[in-house]
């Protein structure tokens, strides 16, 4: 088993099969509360039984699939629930399935009595190397994630086994962040990918692309800088996401590729062209859905990443070689346009 460590009190663990240890020990918890996707209600009772005890059997709730669950109205809803079990400051949240529900249960345990225990099991490719790392977490209102706060969970559990029975749907969106961090971190990634393909090792590439995100987080918890970095292909990527209602990580590749453009505009990027090629490769998009650009250039405006400055873009100057630049409207039209949104 791999343990990756973001700090002293947050660790990730990547192996093969249950029993994962699960829970970490703490003798002053006496209760756990379970969320978790509809599509991950098998793997969630397989934890409720390992976990269980007579003194402290698990409660479980399933709430909505997908971004349907990162809404005020569902928020309100569990923290009622919360508050009919009795969760108390000592206790634990579990988070299980895909990223929006890592995104929901972090920001539900960051906020219930001002922070409880939250742990991770990220059932889908995307959940594992993205969102469940990091401790960013979320609800969407008006545009991606503008209500959430910074909290890492002290756990995170990935069973490869339970990757490897996803649908290549779900592989495909998991792999638009995986080889994300290879352009931005790891170089040998990228040659994985471009060697195998989808038949990349799953295990070696969690593992890589765990260990990219978690050296970024680790050295910039709350965005300050480096983090930055991992917004690659996020900026134009989350206008078309919530424009077009595609995945994240459909979107993602789509944004990389308009990034890319700006990156070979503004820092003489020579990899854009390979770039392309790769994502192809895995089955993902590489332009843009059927849809308003100005809707587009709208949500772009109204990005979290905006400052007093302007807007700023992660661009490579090469693999493995990010920069962070404001970006002009100028620079924008270059993306959109790469992407088919001219």
């Amino acid at each position: 088993m791999e343990q990756i460590l973001i700090s002293d009190a947050s660790e990730i663990l990547i192996g093969r099969g249950f029993p994962i240890p699960f829970l970490p020990v703490r003798e002053t918890r006496s209760s756990v509360a379970v969320l978790a996707q509809p599509g991950a209600s098998a793997a969630a009772e397989r934890v409720v039984t390992a976990i269980g005890t007579d003194e402290m059997p698990p409660s479980l709730r399933i709430v909505p699939d997908g971004d349907s669950v990162k809404t005020l109205g569902a928020a309100g809803e569990t923290y009622e629930w919360l508050a009919d079990l009795g969760i108390g400051r000592h206790d634990t949240i579990i988070g299980i399935g895909g990223g929006a529900v890592t995104d929901f249960a972090g920001f539900i345990a960051g906020t219930w009595l001002r922070g409880v225990e939250v742990v991770y099991l990220a059932t889908t490719l995307l959940g594992a190397v993205d969102a469940a790392v990091g401790g960013k977490t979320g609800l969407n209102l008006r545009g991606k994630n503008l209500v959430g706060l910074f909290r890492h969970p002290s756990r995170v559990v990935i069973d490869v086994d339970e990757l490897e029975q996803l649908p290549p749907h779900l592989l495909r969106e998991g792999f638009a962040e995986a080889i994300k961090a290879g352009f931005i971190g790891d170089p040998d990634l990228v040659d994985l990918f471009d060697r195998d393909g989808v038949e990349a090792d799953l295990e070696q590439v969690v593992i890589r692309a765990v260990r990219v995100k978690a050296e970024v987080v680790a050295a910039d918890f709350r965005e300050s800088g480096r983090r930055g970095h991992l917004n690659y292909g996020h900026t134009i990527g989350h206008g078309v996401e919530m424009a077009a209602g595609i995945s994240h990580g459909e979107a993602v590749a789509i944004g990389m590729v308009a990034a890319a453009a700006v990156s070979e505009a503004r820092c003489g990027f020579q990899g854009a062209a390979k770039q392309l090629d790769l994502l192809e490769s895995l089955g993902l998009p590489v332009v843009s859905p059927n849809v308003d650009p100005d809707e587009v250039r709208r949500l772009i405006a109204f990005d979290k990443k905006r400052d007093a400055g302007g807007l700023r873009m992660a661009l490579l100057e090469d693999f493995g070689r990010v920069r962070l630049e404001y970006v002009s409207d100028g620079d924008l039209e270059v993306g959109l346009a790469a992407i088919g949104l001219a």
